[in-house]
């Protein structure tokens, strides 16, 4: 496990030999998927301004909840790009604002899915027995309700607010991670270089860390970032129906949910946030798919005639 751990830390070690070719050539076949570049490109956008919103907004103070009901519900215009909310905020400051609430959303709940369905599926794949059966009946106990309806049902327990909608669209999708590194797991045990590893009196512990989990970590990143738009949707769904971000959160579903009330004599004001869930949603799923598309083997074969 340490000299794992050490490969990890210093590039130099991890990147050496196969694995230096490997990762040239994934990021050869990455610049040659016209897919993969453009989300790429757009999460990287997004990413950029995420940081730097606080910056770059035109009006910082209304993202924070600021009010002019001097500026009730102006159109859009040169002065306010997506015009002005109901309290008179400027709806173009609150959209960039929203974007780094909308993207801390997403990666801490794959994070927290990973967390823990990968430890659960890899021991219980690797270990099966009644070990791996408990762990598999109760992630098919999850996985027997759609997603947003269990994220729903935990949201209202728990109360309406951000952190409880983050941790209850976790708990709603580990299983799917649960589920995929268990069948990873099934799939890789029985390899001869996993045999090969048992014969030479490698530790379970070793064998589990070294050689079956970095060898399950490309179809779940491919599925966290086809996720990853996913419980944007989620989240903003649930802010939506007023268990989520709460006012005056600068939160895309909550801004929608007070936009449609005046939709047909303000429509600016629930267009722009839906529109940039479409687009953030559309450049998730772009880069999931061009990812797919070039850490799959079946596709990279294509790409080495």
């Amino acid at each position: 496990m340490k000299e794992f751990l050490i490969k990890i830390i210093n590039p130099k070690e991890f990147f050496k030999g196969p694995r230096l070719r490997e990762f040239k050539y994934t990021f050869y076949v990455i610049r040659k998927n016209s897919l993969s570049m453009l989300g790429l490109f757009g999460l990287t956008s997004l990413f950029i301004i995420a940081l730097i919103a606080p910056y770059i907004v035109p009006y910082p103070e209304d993202a924070l909840g600021a009010t002019h009901p001097e500026k009730v519900f102006l159109p859009p215009s040169l002065e306010h790009l997506f015009g002005t909310d109901d309290l008179g905020r400027d709806i173009f400051s609150r959209v960039l604002y929203g974007t780094r609430i909308e993207l801390t959303i997403g990666l801490i709940v794959i994070f927290l899915s990973l967390i823990i369905g990968l430890p659960l599926g890899v021991i219980s794949g690797y270990f099966g027995g009644f070990i791996g059966e408990f762990i598999m009946r109760i992630t098919d106990m999850f996985l027997s309700f759609p997603p947003l309806l269990l994220a729903l049902a935990i949201s209202v327990s728990l109360g309406p607010s951000l952190t409880n909608a983050m941790i209850a669209i976790a708990i709603a999708w580990w299983p799917w991670y649960s589920r995929l590194a268990y069948e990873q797991t099934i799939s890789i045990r029985e390899k001869q270089f996993i045999e090969a590893a048992k014969a030479t009196g490698i530790s379970e512990f070793r064998i589990l860390f070294y050689h079956i989990l970095p060898n399950c970590l490309t179809p779940l990143i491919v599925q966290a970032s086809m996720d990853l738009g996913s419980v944007i949707l989620t989240a903003a769904s649930l802010s939506f129906l007023g268990l989520g971000a709460q006012p005056p959160q600068p939160e895309w579903g909550l801004m929608c949910n007070i936009g449609r009330i005046y939709f047909l004599t303000s429509w600016w004001v629930a267009t722009f946030p839906g529109l940039a869930i479409v687009v953030a949603v559309l450049i998730l799923n772009l880069l999931g798919d061009g990812l797919r598309d070039v850490l799959d083997p079946k596709s990279r074969r294509f790409w080495r005639r």
